[in-house]
């Protein structure tokens, strides 16, 4: 799935990389992985990708990469079920990957 939605930023024209975001506990530093940072412009998104969020243990642990970036640029995370766009608590974006592949404007949800 990664492939796909790599391959689809590409083809919208996005500068990608992939990401690493630290934050810092008790134990000390831990790196998290952001998938994708997408680029074009002044526009910045931050892409997870997951095969689904079913529980609130898998919601979570989608989400701490993305809620550890200190910017207010949109985040995304997309899965692979069928689901109605919606918002969670943090204000990241939950997507079913047949919405962004098939909605131009779907980071604007």
């Amino acid at each position: 799935m990664e492939n796909i939605i790599f391959n689809e930023l590409l083809v919208r024209g996005y500068n990608v990389d992939v990401g690493v975001v630290e934050s810092r506990n008790h134990s000390g530093r831990i790196y998290y992985e952001i998938d994708f940072i997408c680029n074009m412009s002044s526009n910045r998104y931050y892409i997870q990708s997951a095969l689904n969020i079913d529980s609130p243990e898998k919601n979570y642990q989608e989400s701490r990469p993305l809620n550890c970036i200190g910017d207010n640029f949109k985040k995304i995370i997309v899965v692979k079920d069928d689901i109605t766009p919606w918002h969670n608590d943090a204000g990241i974006l939950i997507i079913g990957i047949k919405d962004f592949l098939l909605n131009k404007n779907s980071f604007d949800l």
